[in-house]
């Protein structure tokens, strides 16, 4: 990592890296953080993350898993789908504290790999609290793949209108860096430390309230595995 440096906003200290959108800690009395980082992950016995809701579909012959990925230098946290099509983990974070709003700089990253790019849907980001975010959820701002493509999208959705673009072709078991920043009125996605074209801003949820929200499935009859390295979210307000 290179060497942090600080900028204040809205009477808060902020810590960046690579570019000064990628938040990495902030200090004062308007921040809000949610993390996910090893070793130390916050995994129950009933694969379960404390402080999150955790719901499986493990309809396949074996059970859908969230464990520990010891083998990660620094820790890792490893979803394991079900063997059956559509088997997979639903996380989100309780409480939704995060909304797009003036005088509020918001944050979200996360890297992650996928040992298969084609048979497999995920979705990461921000949104409303949904328990399938695949399936119907209406509002929020995110990373999504669907089953049977390697295409990553930003997606920004409001009332179930989205606005989208073609984020990242995904390569099996390889690392990606997903992010983004809104600072109110303009979100800006990121992969891999790049930023993208800027997406119109029509539907942009900026009336509902949302939380960090991850969702893996496999799109075939068997079991496939998402690798989290690291996730984080930052509300920065006056």
């Amino acid at each position: 990592m290179a060497k942090l440096k600080s900028y204040l906003k809205y009477g808060n200290l902020i810590f960046w890296d690579t570019h000064r959108s990628r938040i990495i800690d902030a200090i004062g009395a308007g921040v809000r953080k949610v993390d996910l980082v090893g070793p130390d992950w916050p995994i129950s016995a009933a694969d379960t993350l404390l402080g999150w809701t955790t719901t499986l579909v493990e309809t396949g012959s074996a059970e859908s898993t969230v464990a520990a990925a010891t083998t990660v230098n620094g820790g890792g946290l490893l979803l394991t789908t079900d063997n059956l099509e559509n088997d997979g983990i639903n996380l989100q974070k309780l409480g939704e504290g995060f909304q797009p709003a003036a005088e509020t700089l918001i944050y979200f990253g996360i890297q992650l790999q996928i040992n298969d790019a084609t048979q497999t849907d995920f979705l990461v980001g921000l949104c409303i609290t949904d328990t399938a975010l695949l399936g119907g959820m209406t509002d929020g701002i995110y990373f999504r793949k669907a089953d049977a493509s390697t295409t990553v999208s930003a997606v920004l959705e409001q009332d179930s209108t989205e606005t989208t673009a073609t984020a990242h072709t995904l390569v099996d078991a390889t690392d990606v860096t997903l992010e983004f920043v809104c600072d109110g009125v303009t979100v800006t996605f990121f992969v891999n430390g790049v930023a993208l074209a800027a997406l119109a801003q029509t539907n942009v949820p900026d009336d509902e309230l949302l939380t960090p929200s991850i969702e893996f499935l496999t799109g075939e009859a068997v079991a496939n595995t998402c690798l989290i390295k690291w996730m984080r979210a930052r509300r920065i307000a006056a």
